[in-house]
C-alpha cells in the first residue's frame, strides 16, 4: 500500500513538473511569436501619394516656397535619422517609420513638382543635406540616438514633436489649399509616429516628458485615437522587436510564472496529503 502511495506521489509530481515546463515554454514562445493587432499600424500602405487638385492653382509667396523646400528636407531628416538608428539598434519601428517618412517626402515633392520648384539635389543621399542647419541637426540627432535604445526612441519622439510644431507654424502662414492639405496630412502622420515612439518607451518602463511641444498638447495627442492621414505608419508597443532592452522584462515575467506555478503545485500536493 505504501509503495502504491509513493508511486502515485511520484507520478503526480512528474506531471506537475511537466506542466510547469510547458507553461514556461509557452510563455517564451508567445513572447517571441507574432504580435497582436497594432492600433498604430500603417494606415496608408495601400494608398498612393494623393494627387493635388489639378484645377486649383495659386501663386506662391517666397515664404511659402522657402517653407516647402525646408519641409522636404525636414522629412528627409526624419527618414535618414530613422534609417541610421535602425542600422544601429535593429528596432523595426525605425525601419517602418522611415518608410512612412519617404512617403511624406513624396507628398512634399508633389508640391515642388506642381509649382515648378527646384528640389534639393541631395534627397537620395542618406545623411547629406543642402540646408546646413538641417545637416548639423542630423549629425546631432544621430549622436544623441546612438547612446542607448531609450535615447534612440526619445530622438524619434523629439523629431516628431519638432515636425508637428513646424507644420503648425507653416499652416498658419499660408492660405494655399495645396500646401494646407499636404501639411495637414504630414502632421497627422507625425502625431501617429509620436504615439508609436512613446508607446515603445512606455513598454520599456520609461516615462516620456514633452521635449518641444507643451506637455498638455503632447498628452492630448497621446490620448487621442490614431489619425488617418496619409503616411501614418507609426507602430506602438507591438510595432517592432524591442531587442535586448526587453530581456529584463522577459526574465522577470518567466520568474514570476515559475513562482506562481510552484506555489500552486505545493498547494495541490498538500491537499493530496503530500506536501513538498
Amino acid at each position: 500500500m505504501e509503495e502504491v502511495k509513493n508511486m502515485r506521489k511520484s507520478l503526480i509530481g512528474m506531471g506537475l513538473i511537466a506542466l510547469l515546463i510547458g507553461l514556461s515554454l509557452g510563455m517564451v514562445s508567445a513572447w517571441h511569436g507574432s504580435p497582436g493587432p497594432n492600433p498604430y499600424a500603417d494606415q496608408s500602405a495601400a494608398q498612393a501619394v494623393p494627387q493635388l487638385n489639378s484645377s486649383y492653382y495659386q501663386p506662391l509667396s517666397q515664404e511659402e516656397i522657402d517653407g516647402i523646400l525646408y519641409m522636404v528636407e525636414e522629412e528627409k531628416l526624419a527618414r535618414d535619422v530613422y534609417l541610421t538608428l535602425y542600422n544601429e539598434t535593429g528596432l523595426q519601428i525605425f525601419s517602418n517609420i522611415a518608410n512612412s517618412e519617404q512617403r511624406h517626402m513624396d507628398m512634399v515633392m508633389s508640391l515642388i513638382e506642381k509649382y515648378n520648384l527646384t528640389a534639393p539635389d541631395t534627397l537620395n543621399e542618406v545623411g547629406v543635406f543642402q540646408n546646413p542647419e538641417i545637416q548639423a541637426l542630423y549629425d546631432k540627432l544621430v549622436q544623441m540616438g546612438s547612446q542607448s535604445t531609450a535615447d534612440a526612441l526619445k530622438v524619434g519622439a523629439l523629431i516628431e514633436e519638432t515636425d508637428i510644431k513646424d507644420l503648425e507654424e507653416r499652416i498658419a502662414q499660408t492660405d494655399n489649399q495645396d500646401i494646407r492639405t499636404v501639411y495637414s496630412n504630414l502632421m497627422a502622420g507625425s502625431e501617429n509616429h509620436l504615439r508609436a515612439f512613446v508607446g515603445q518607451l512606455e513598454a520599456m518602463g520609461v516615462n516620456y516628458t514633452a521635449q518641444v511641444l507643451p506637455q498638455e498638447q503632447v498628452d492630448e495627442i497621446l490620448s487621442s485615437a490614431p489619425a488617418h492621414g496619409m503616411g501614418g505608419m507609426g507602430h506602438g508597443m507591438m510595432g517592432g522587436q524591442m531587442g535586448p532592452a526587453q530581456d529584463g522584462g522577459v526574465t522577470s515575467t518567466i520568474a514570476n510564472a515559475f513562482a506562481h506555478a510552484w506555489a500552486w503545485m505545493r498547494g495541490l500536493l498538500m491537499r493530496l496529503g503530500s506536501a513538498i
